[in-house]
């Protein structure tokens, strides 16, 4: 979980470098047609990223030989990519010259290639990366019982790369089994299943030490920035807002972060344990623009049977009412695509120019608050039974 944590943010770089590199570089069209091609593109550098970090991270935290545990991890992930995938990105037929291209023809073979990358890792790359990576270190693990040192990282990176190259021979693939699993979350469709199952499945994930938010991006954000973009443009027009469930949706359900954790932190601003104050004191602000990471490791929120239980049941009381205001007419649905790091309340305010956002997102937070407050103050018993 730590190699987890310590990789992702290095993952996210990766992803925000390709994502603007695409769209500066590569796509043509106007910004919003960039963007929107540009998604999958930079998921799947994401993933590759996400690969070569964590594995490192791994065999650093479990002082394993790195070009070993590495090389295991990438060949493995490789070997774990969708079938169908490894088509698209084979080579041409022998004989089929490609013709003399200008920079426009360049462009678009670049452009090609981007899509094979992204069809190439399918909608599990992240899934198939970190899959990848625990299998070779718990490979190399159990061969260091057998044949301790060095000896047994080599061993075992040997045995990842046999064991994986013989799957795919078989033509079995765990990215492929991960695709087909969680696929169906992509054709839930602007509705409340949707909204409850997205949200249920992040914070699960999440609540587990997994970033489900940055897992299930790959999978969710390109279907719904496209519904999101689509409200945009009807805006535009002067059209009824088509869709409820679009990506700005979630900054009411998510108040602070995945798990609504604001009301949280600000009921442990005045906690009668001297740590969790100085904890909420530090983690406010983060809080106030949705960056909860130190809230998940640092409280921790992870693996916390006291608090994972309004982390989960929370956010899904906040789903039905987000889509009941707006289902009745009482909030606008959200018109612009808007980033989480947008402070608390100014973020749904510029997503919908409704000033009537500022009032859902206010109950939200007290709902939240209500729910979490009876489990905060088991959680603080707990915190000083153990200072005695």
């Amino acid at each position: 979980m730590r190699a987890l944590r310590e990789a992702l943010p290095v993952s996210f770089v990766g992803l925000i470098v390709a994502l603007g590199v695409i769209v500066a570089f590569v796509e043509s069209g106007s910004f919003v047609d960039r963007l929107k091609a540009g998604i999958p593109g930079s998921f799947a550098v994401m993933s590759i990223v996400l690969v070569f970090v964590l594995s490192a991270r791994l065999a650093q935290r479990l002082r394993y030989l790195a070009a070993p545990t590495i090389g295991a991890s990438v060949l493995a992930f490789a070997f774990s990519l969708p079938p169908r995938a490894m088509r698209s990105a084979a080579p041409p037929a022998p004989g089929a010259h490609p013709p003399r291209c200008d920079l426009h023809c360049i462009g678009a073979a670049a452009s090609r290639e981007f899509d094979n990358i992204s069809g190439l890792l399918g909608t599990s790359g992240l899934f198939t990366a970190i899959v990848a990576c625990l299998i070779t270190v718990g490979v190399i693990g159990v061969m260091r019982r057998r044949f301790p040192g060095d000896k047994g990282v080599v061993i075992g990176a040997l045995a990842v790369w046999i064991g994986s190259y013989g799957l795919y021979a078989l033509h079995l693939s765990i990215g492929g089994g991960l695709d087909a699993l969680i696929s169906p979350l992509r054709y839930l469709g602007d509705s409340f299943a949707a909204l409850v199952i997205i949200t249920l499945v992040e914070t699960v994930l999440f609540l587990f030490g997994i970033h489900g938010p940055a897992l299930l991006a790959a999978l969710v954000l390109p279907v719904y920035i496209n519904l999101q973009f689509a409200n945009t443009a009807a805006y535009a027009h002067h059209q009824p807002i088509p869709h409820l469930v679009a990506v700005s949706t979630f900054l009411y359900v998510f108040p602070g972060g995945c798990g609504a954790t604001l009301p949280l932190i600000v009921l442990l601003l005045r906690s009668r344990v001297p740590r969790l104050r100085r904890f909420a004191r530090a983690t406010i602000v983060p809080s106030l623009i949705s960056t909860n990471e130190p809230v998940m490791f640092g409280l921790p929120l992870v693996y916390n049977p006291v608090l994972g239980i309004p982390y989960i049941v929370a956010p899904l009381l906040l789903c039905c009412t987000t889509y009941a205001a707006m289902t009745l007419g009482w909030v606008r649905p959200p018109i612009y695509y808007m980033f989480s790091t947008v402070p608390v309340f100014l973020n749904t305010f510029l997503a919908t120019l409704d000033w009537r956002s500022l009032i859902l997102v206010a109950v939200n937070i007290a709902i939240a608050g209500a729910i979490y407050l009876p489990f905060v103050r088991v959680y603080e018993q707990m915190e000083m039974h153990k200072q005695r």
